[in-house]
């Protein structure tokens, strides 16, 4: 076929090879896998996809329940997958949407995630991933149980080859297969798999480039003739952008734009792409070189061996299809025909002489090796598709049955060193490595017990880590086996490496089973490697010069082995006492190895050999090991100890009771039956030193070694991870207590017997070590949590409770306090429930907090050996105040007693018997006594010490009361005194009375045993008489409290004094002569008045917020009729019901409801809106003084008359004619902002007076024409012909009218009771002042032009011109020359806005009338609207089109609804009304007197009134009104009495606006109803999905299937957002779970409007947990959208970013 082809791979070519294999699968018998009438597959198309199109079989359907089948779901690249921790047995176990919302998960940790790729699958109906049944009714369970699957695979044989394995058992849905069938089935698959293996074995697996034609001539083919013809490969990666390959392409290759782009995308969707094919090999290696170059990954092969490895991903991909497709109602058949060839050996058709040298390395090395193994070692040779659809196959495979899992999981442990060998050498995509497949495998426990036992997997691994860290790597392959002398480079490649984390994950999933113990010896040495490494030395005299940053890659490596050695140590749980004793035997005898310098890992430069010396402490000698902390080297790491720490927590292995069955008694004969204490010392003191130099540094005695050593210090202590080294070895010197005589263990801190002076230790520096020194002590007297094995409910509970100690904090801030491995138990968040209070948010900028509950607070110990000072300072002032709430004073904390009974640490408190300990606490409280008593205060620390002191002997009054009261009363120190002399000195202490009442406690507690010592020493202070300590206190406060009073009181009298009366009187005098101030300018600061000129800031912007009442939407109709008589009152619903919830779930068909949300995409209305610049609490905008003009007193019937014979009797003025455009909707020339006839006053020859104004007024026209330029796009206004005056943006229309429009349209569903819409702030909002022009002609005979448009041209034009109600535009425009006909105006302007309405909803309702419309039960505003039927018919009677749609729209919907309809699109003509009036003539319309709430009249009524409006009602009474209506519809009809109901009336939407819905429950998006997110532009489910929340819209984000080409490349949102938004753009953006605001060119990302469960934002769903939609900051988008604050919002937020790569990289 390549050459046949011409070595050029088509689509066609993969049709015909996918028919080829068709036909050979199934032989005659395709109709058992397609209907009769579909005899052979379509071009192009796939089995499985023609079965569920077709629903073949059922194939469309969910399969029916099969008790014992788990679901397999498998997922692909973006879809949602949930886990349970609750229901889980580990992190790995996941369900897939649909089993996830079928089963019940009420109050469980549940969490989701979006699949970063394809291949895992739904583990839903597996028993073996579940500790608790999930009961699924899919996936009901079987006859299996954990246990009994454990045990089979236990005591299972080997299986290896395909055919021994048995067919899936009890599967209903069997069909017979006949036996010629079942035979060109398997014939099949087995030649494809061995086309596929052959194939690949003569193809690279790494990308590079021969040098020169000789070397790409030897590389290996399979092209028989060896044709000169090659091919170069372009393979994708993660580094480089599109746009670089594309340039990359059309430079090398000469390829057009379009080409290279589609090439691209190939390359990203499929992982590689032939770019080049030629017979001229310079050219060809010339063009892979420079790719090289870039570290692009590229290839040049044969083109033979390219036409294959094409035809190898068609292979491939059938095969994965055939998994999908099914052969009648069999969904298994086939899944086992492919699993029985891949577990089978491979035959080859060639010789294998032929054959690489690496292929005949596999199988010379390979034992027992099948199809699958091969595909396991070639999988780096392959690219993204193919990997990822061969790991959907495995993993389909895995869903058969038990034993088809063990027989895959064998296979692949078999190969694993050669797959961790590609993945960390060879693998240049790592993200699709096979490697992963282990989390699939080592996660099931049957699989991992039966690989551990059988193929010594643990051992391997440990091989590798062993090797790969002491940089054992040759040939691209890590030795085997390793070298146990090989030293380990911190500085090498491998610690620099990232891969190897997920090797230590395998080892940790493999290493929490029973038999773990059989590999401690290996274990141990693999630990052993990494003991002591990057050791550090203090820096005494100079600091060091370079500060290396390989402390990181140790910490990373050291900190994955000490997960492992975590799961490891806990394994032991399951082992025996024999099996303890030997593993801690073993790990003992290693670390005696390293650290003795016997096996010479350890640097014999750096580490010297152990040597002991005597020191006396008291009256006693000690034997201990010479190491100085200050000039030795020591290291952070110990893996070994930590090891040890592990293993001597199982304490109820290690209780005398069970050590016994071994002839032992306690952890001391266990270390000392081989050793003696020497031995054991020096295994404690490598944990002891590290815990010095943490006191060092933090002392500041190591501030020379740089940020090094506290980065290092501060991963040691993290919160995270200190469990894992810093508590490991506070317990190995906790164990110590048990195992020597406490009095050695105390020994290190001798310098604190003899006073204040210290060979190394300054005063300051001395006591900062004696309190790092009492901290540890401490921790190891009264930590009983490792040694009482505190079950892990107990442990959580104890860590959230000190944790919320401080004070409420968020989730997050919770979790980082507490270790990770307790913050990951499913009991954590249940347990948070029982001990703390969730405060939910309610502001926007508020998160959950979680307070700790009153009961809580008597478990909190002030001495949380987590706990810094800081942090326990202020736990101890929470509790005191907490304490003195509860009446108790002056609370006394008293620790709580260790409570271990039993077990090897039932001794410990034996510890507070030592002398030594005594004399430690004597003299801390001495020296600190003396230390004050020579400086005069307390000196640095001091209290710190006290403090711990003090509670040092608490604890021991509370343990060991009587033996530590009488070695206190009896031990005397220093001059004769003994402990309680310090303590009554303490107790009275002017600077110390912090401690009395302690002191008190102490010293009473003592009296209990030995009173007389108590006596003779305590010294009583009797309070003066009749007068206690707490009347003393009050006395006090209240003498403070009047002396500030009579300070207070006499600074007013001096201030009234001192004001003259008669002064501010004058003052007020000459100030009424002077304009009154109205600010001062920004610039000069002088004081701004009516006296002069000014200006004030606006920000004008283009907007599309006005939306228009489509026709034919039954839906939106229903809104309206749902909408609320009266807008200027709050609603009583909240956002969080329109998500609609349904029953348990919730639905994403109201999120894309395009029915619902087109009306704004379809139907804009455009203009400029003019946001107010007003400062808070201005009463008037800069510049704009209350109007004094007084309404037209005449009647409304006489100002008509008489405005009508004033037009008669006047002559036709000329330049008023000229002024008036010629569209006949007397509009004015000099409002157009591009009027070519408009002259700028400084190129004007005239000089008219007033020139600062004029100035102002070029400012005004030069702004408004550039705007006028740049918006034309958004207005569908006509422009004039050529030569005609008024071009452009028409001011008073698109620029006031859209303001105010917008105004009133933002203040819906906003107010309170007493106000109008006037009354909310928007009408000084909406004030201004247009710039007066210099024309004479257009201010004289302004009444003329006014009375004319209103009486003929504007009502007329408002019924046949498509947008808005254009009088309450215009008439701004005229309000400085005739705003005494307003009232009048806004009359005639209602009535002809009624006719309008009556013809639009005609118009709109005819075509809806199929609709469904919300029911009005009766008529409730007859007394506006008065006889509706008889209103229509006369405004439609002169069109009999109309008036015979009107006859059948009101015989369809009735009077009730229709009243209804033009209730509501007519209220927003009323609001913008009151908000313009009240806008230019504040005084002369003032609001209703508010009446009481329950019979408060309509906002419709309201407004009449307050506007002075005649309701319709009133209509047969009023006569001018009857004739000017009469004489507009008469107009109306005779224009459209030959055309047809499309009249080209468009009304505007009347309700509350709203953004797109989006679900309560954001994982609602996705699964099975994901589908509605499809882009409408490339009609695919985008990976990363946008919402526009204007239309509801979805879009691709970031995507380059929609891309414009013409503006610059830009994305769909940008795209979408010219269509929709104008120049901005809102989109929720799915799977990132954040909002996306674009204006113009620029935009940003920001919060969304979910939370989580503890109400906290997750932006990008980083942390899995569930998000909800939080109702205020829902409306807090809609209100920034609605008040056109986006603009602003992207400007602040690029203003406060230094961002030199664009905003699209914030």
């Amino acid at each position: 076929m390549p050459a046949t082809r011409k070595y050029v791979f088509t689509p066609s070519t993969r049709a015909e090879v996918l028919s080829e294999l068709y036909d050979a699968f199934w032989g005659q018998y395709s109709h058992l896998f397609l209907p009769n009438s579909n005899s052979s597959l379509p071009l192009h198309a796939t089995l499985a996809e023609v079965q569920t199109r077709l629903n073949f079989a059922g194939a469309a359907l969910n399969d029916p329940p099969v008790p014992g089948r788990p679901c397999g779901y498998i997922f692909k690249k973006g879809e949602s997958c949930f886990r349970c921790k609750d229901c889980a047995l580990d992190d790995s176990c996941v369900l897939c949407s649909r089993c996830f919302h079928a089963t019940d998960h009420t109050d469980h940790n549940v969490s989701f995630f979006i699949a970063q790729q394809s291949g895992g699958c739904c583990d839903c109906g597996d028993v073996g991933a579940w500790r608790i049944p999930i009961v699924c009714p899919y996936h009901p369970s079987g006859e299996d149980s954990p246990a009994s699957l454990v045990a089979y695979a236990a005591e299972r044989p080997l299986i290896l080859w395909g055919r021994e394995i048995p067919p899936v058992q009890n599967y209903p849905h069997r069909v017979p297969v006949p036996a010629e069938l079942r035979e060109s089935m398997t014939r099949t698959v087995a030649y494809a798999l061995d086309f596929v293996l052959e194939t690949l074995d003569c193809s690279p697996d790494e990308t590079c480039v021969p040098t020169n034609e000789a070397d790409l001539r030897l590389q290996p083919s399979a092209d028989p003739m060896m044709k000169d013809q090659y091919c170069v490969v372009l393979w994708n990666d993660e580094k480089h952008s599109f746009a670089e390959v594309i340039n990359l392409l059309r430079s090398l290759t000469l390829t057009p734009q379009e080409e290279a782009t589609e090439i691209t995308n190939r390359i990203d969707d499929l992982g590689r792409e032939v770019i080049e094919m030629s017979t001229d090999v310079p050219r060809v290696l010339d063009i892979a070189q420079k790719i090289a170059q870039i570290e692009l990954g590229v290839t040049v092969r044969r083109a033979y061996d390219t036409f294959r490895e094409q035809v190898v991903a068609v292979i491939i991909e059938w095969l994965l299809d055939l998994t999908r497709a099914r052969l009648g109602t069999d969904t298994v058949i086939l899944k086992e025909v492919i699993a029985e060839e891949l577990l089978l050996p491979r035959r080859r058709s060639n010789a294998t002489t032929n054959l690489p040298p690496e292929v005949l390395s596999i199988e010379t090395e390979t034992s027992n090796a099948v199809r699958v193994t091969w595909l396991y070692l070639y999988h780096t040779k392959l690219w993204k598709k193919p990997r990822l659809s061969l790991k959907e196959i495995y993993a389909s495979i895995l869903g058969l049955s038990h034993q088809h899992k063990l027989t895959v999981a064998a296979h692949f442990a078999n190969v694993y060193p050669r797959v961790i060998d590609n993945y960390l050498l060879v693998d240049r995509e790592a993200e699709t490595s096979i490697k992963y497949f282990a989390l699939q495998l080592f996660t099931v426990p049957s699989a991992a017990l039966h690989i551990v036992q059988h193929y010594k997997i643990v051992t391997r691994i440990l091989n590798i880590i062993t090797a790969f860290f002491t940089n054992q790597i040759s040939d691209r392959r890590i030795n085997y086996p390793a070298s146990n002398v090989a030293e380990v480079d911190v500085d090498s490649e491998p610690f620099k490496s990232k891969r190897f984390m997920p090797v230590f994950s395998d080892l940790r999933y493999l290493s929490t089973h029973r038999s773990s113990s059989r590999f401690i010896t290996q274990f141990a040495q693999t630990c052993q490697l990494f003991m002591c490494i990057n050791p550090n030395k203090r820096a005494a005299q100079t600091h060091i010069e370079f500060e290396t940053d390989g402390w990181i890659s140790v910490f990373n490596v050291t900190l994955s082995l000490s997960r492992v050695i975590k799961v490891y140590g806990e394994a032991f749980q399951y082992a025996t006492p024999a099996e303890l004793v030997a593993a801690i035997t073993t790990v003992t005898h290693n670390i005696l190895m390293s650290v003795t310098l016997s096996d010479e890992r350890l640097d014999r430069t750096k580490f010297n050999p152990i040597a002991f010396h005597e020191v006396k402490f008291g009256s006693a000698i000690y034997s201990v090991i010479l190491f100085d902390v200050l000039d030795g080297w020591v290291s952070f790491h110990h893996s070994l100890q930590w090891l040890l720490a592990e293993l001597f927590k199982h304490v109820d292995t290690l209780s005398e009771q069970s050590l016994s069955e071994v002839g032992l008694r306690s952890i001391r004969e266990i270390l000392l039956r081989n050793t003696n204490e020497k031995v054991v010392l020096t295994i404690i003191d490598f944990p002891l030193r590290v815990l010095a130099m943490v006191a060092q540094i933090r002392t500041g005695l190591w501030v020379r070694n740089g940020f090094a050593i506290r980065g290092q210090l501060l991963h040691y202590r993290d919160f995270m991870l200190r469990e894992l080294c810093y508590d490991q070895d506070l317990y190995i010197l906790q164990t110590a207590l048990i195992i020597f005589d406490p009095d050695l263990v105390f020994v290190i801190a001798s310098f604190l017997r003899r006073g204040v002076v210290h060979p190394s230790y300054d005063t300051q520096q001395l006591l900062c070590m004696a309190e790092e020194f009492l901290y540890v002590l401490i921790t190891i007297l009264s930590e009983g949590a490792n040694a009482s094995k505190m079950p892990i409910k107990d442990a959580v509970r104890r860590e959230i409770v000190h944790a919320l100690a401080v004070g409420p904090c968020t989730f997050t801030d919770l979790v980082k306090r507490v270790a990770e491995r307790l913050v990951e138990d499913a009991c954590f968040e249940r347990v948070l429930r029982e001990v703390a209070n969730f405060r939910a948010p309610e502001a926007t900028a508020d998160s959950g907090m979680y307070e700790l509950k009153p009961e809580a607070y008597d478990e909190i110990n002030p001495f949380f050996y987590h706990y810094t000072r800081n942090k326990r300072e202020e736990v101890e002032t929470v509790l005191r105040n907490h304490w003195r709430k509860r009446g108790v004073q002056d609370p006394v904390i008293i620790p709580r007693p260790l409570g271990i009974t039993h077990g090897p640490f039932a001794t410990l408190t034996a510890a507070f018997e030592s002398e030594v300990l005594l004399q430690m606490l004597f003299y801390t409280v001495f020296n600190i006594l003396v230390l004050t008593e020579v400086s005069g205060a307390t000196p640095s620390s001091g209290e710190a010490i006290l403090d711990q002191t003090l509670h040092l002997i608490m604890l021991a009054l509370v343990e060991r009361p009587s033996i530590f009261s009488h070695l206190s009363a009896i031990k005397p120190f220093e001059d004769g005194k003994n402990l309680i002399d310090m303590l009554c000195v303490l107790e009275h202490h002017e600077l110390y009375r912090v401690y009395k009442t302690r002191c008190d406690w102490i010293l009473n507690a003592l009296a209990e045993h030995v009173p007389e010592a108590v006596r003779m020493r305590r010294r009583v202070v009797l309070p003066e008489a009749g007068e206690g300590p707490r009347d003393a206190k009050k006395r006090a406060a209240r003498a403070r409290q009047e002396a500030i009073m009579k300070q207070m009181r006499a600074q007013q009298a001096s201030f009234v004094n001192n004001i003259d009366d008669d002064d501010y009187e004058d003052e007020e005098i000459a100030d009424a002569d002077e304009p009154a101030s109205l600010g001062t300018c920004i610039v000069c600061q002088e004081e701004l008045s009516a006296s002069k000129p000014f200006g004030a800031l606006g920000l004008v912007q283009p907007s599309k917020l006005i939306r228009k009442q489509p026709d034919g939407n039954g839906g939106l109709m229903n809104d309206v009729m749902a909408s609320p008589y009266t807008l200027d009152r709050s609603p009583p619903t909240t956002e969080m019901e329109h998500s609609r919830p349904e029953g348990k779930h919730f639905t994403i068909l109201n999120v894309i409801d395009h029915s619902r949300t087109k009306s704004p995409r379809n139907h804009p209305a455009q203009g400029i809106y003019l946001p107010s610049m007003q400062k808070p609490g201005q009463r008037h905008p800069p510049g704009l003084a209350s109007g004094a003009h007084s309404l037209n007193s005449l009647p409304f019937a006489d100002w008509t008359r008489a405005a009508g014979i004033s037009i008669l009797k006047s002559k036709s003025d000329p330049l008023l004619d000229s002024l008036l455009i010629t569209n006949g909707t007397g509009e004015l020339v000099f409002w157009g902002a591009q009027d070519p006839s408009y002259v700028s006053f400084f190129r004007g020859t005239d000089r008219w007076p007033d020139w600062v104004m004029h100035k102002m007024v070029d400012s005004v026209m030069n702004i408004a024409r550039a705007i006028s330029q740049q918006s034309r796009h958004l207005r569908d206004r006509p422009e004039p012909e050529a030569g005609e005056r008024g071009a452009g943006l028409y001011l008073p229309e698109d620029l006031v009218g859209y303001t105010v429009a917008c105004l009133e349209t933002a203040q819906r569903g906003v107010g309170s009771l007493g106000g109008t819409v006037a009354d909310n702030g928007s009408s000084q909002a909406c004030r201004s002042r247009p710039g007066g022009r210099r024309k004479g002609g257009a201010a004289s005979g302004h009444h003329q032009a006014s009375a004319t448009r209103v009486e003929s041209h504007d009502a007329k034009s408002a019924l046949m011109s498509p947008p808005s109600p254009r009088p309450v535009h215009d008439r701004g425009g005229g309000r400085r020359r005739a705003p005494e006909i307003l009232r009048h105006v806004l009359v005639l302007s209602y009535y002809a806005l009624l006719a309008r309405t009556v013809i639009g909803l005609v118009y709109v309702l005819n075509k809806t009338r199929s609709w469904p419309v919300q029911q009005a039960t009766q008529r409730t505003h007859e007394n506006i609207f008065g006889d509706l039927r008889m209103f229509f018919t006369s405004v439609v009677r002169h069109s009999p089109v109309v008036e015979h749609a009107s006859e059948i729209v009101f015989t369809t919907y009735g009077e009730a609804r229709i009243e209804k309809l033009m209730y509501c699109f007519t209220l927003p003509f009323l609001r913008r009304a009151a908000i313009l009036v009240r806008a230019l003539l504040p005084g002369a319309f003032p609001s209703p007197a508010p009446t009481n709430a329950g019979n408060e009249q309509t906002e419709y009524w309201r407004l009449l009134t307050m506007l002075g409006i005649p309701p319709l009602a009133d209509l047969p009474s009023q006569d001018t009104l009857q004739t000017s209506l009469a004489g507009w519809c008469s107009h109306y009809g005779n224009t459209h009495a030959a055309s047809q109901i499309s009249c080209g009336i468009v009304l505007e939407n009347p309700t509350i606006y709203r953004i797109a819905r989006l679900p309560t429950v954001l994982d609602t998006l996705f699964g099975e109803l994901d589908r509605a997110l499809t882009c409408k532009r490339c009609n695919t489910l985008p990976l990363d999905a946008a919402i526009c929340l204007i239309c509801g819209t979805a879009v691709c984000f970031q995507s380059h299937c929609c891309l414009d080409t013409e503006h610059g490349h830009k994305g769909e949102c940008n795209m979408h957002t010219r269509e929709c938004g104008g120049v901005i753009g809102l989109y929720f953006l799915v799977k990132r779970c954040c909002l996306l605001y674009l204006h113009a060119t620029n935009g940003t990302f920001a919060l969304a409007p979910y939370l989580d469960i503890h109400g906290e934002v997750d932006t990008s769903m980083r942390r899995g947990r569930r998000q909800f939609l939080h109702p205020a900051r829902w409306e807090e988008v809609r209100k920034t959208w609605l008040n056109h604050g986006i603009p602003t919002l992207v400007a602040r937020k690029l203003e406060g970013t230094v961002d030199s790569g664009g905003w699209e990289s914030l």
